[in-house]
């Protein structure tokens, strides 16, 4: 019931946020739906650089906070399918979590920034065969490769590399 009259009002919502930052975590129970959401944009609002929100919700009530999060994950149960329908990320049980976050969040980061890596080689190799061949011909407009053997190399060589690396590469073990 507090939290109807501070959410709203600009300066209550900004000496909540500063009682709630001195807080190691914040646990919000027994609020509504609408009130979650708003604790969530006013996390948004207030910290700045702007952090990376995550929510957790297992039920229809916490539909909004799982909308209005960066990312949300879902926990299917009992309270029925309408989180994990909003949510990013679905997991069947709480204990998942851990290892959702920890060691696929890993993982995915390290693909994903190997990923990047890799496409702008593969473009820098490409560019910069074509700016040689470009200044032995003078910058006469002569192609150096027909337009399918890019297409074949873009092809062949973005995306069996990239395939083989998201299902062989795991930079550490699962313990």
């Amino acid at each position: 019931a507090a939290l109807k009259h501070i959410l709203g009002d600009p300066v209550l919502e900004e000496m909540l946020f500063a009682v709630a930052s001195c807080c190691e975590s914040v646990i919000a129970c027994r609020v509504s739906p609408i009130q979650k959401a708003l604790l969530l944009k006013m996390v948004r609002k207030y910290v700045s650089p702007t952090p990376t929100t995550l929510a957790i919700g297992d039920g229809a009530n916490d539909v909004g906070m799982i909308q209005e999060a960066h990312i949300g994950i879902g926990i299917s149960g009992l309270e029925g399918q309408q989180a994990v329908n909003a949510s990013d990320f679905s997991i069947a049980q709480f204990r998942y979590l851990e290892s959702l976050l920890l060691i696929h969040g890993r993982w995915n980061f390290m693909r994903m920034s190997k990923t990047v890596l890799f496409f702008f080689y593969k473009n820098a190799a490409l560019i910069g065969t074509l700016m040689v061949f470009s200044s032995h011909c003078m910058h006469s407009g002569t192609p150096l490769y027909d337009p399918w053997v890019i297409s074949v190399f873009n092809f062949v060589g973005g995306s069996i590399p990239i395939i083989c690396m998201g299902v062989f590469d795991r930079d550490l073990p699962r313990d």
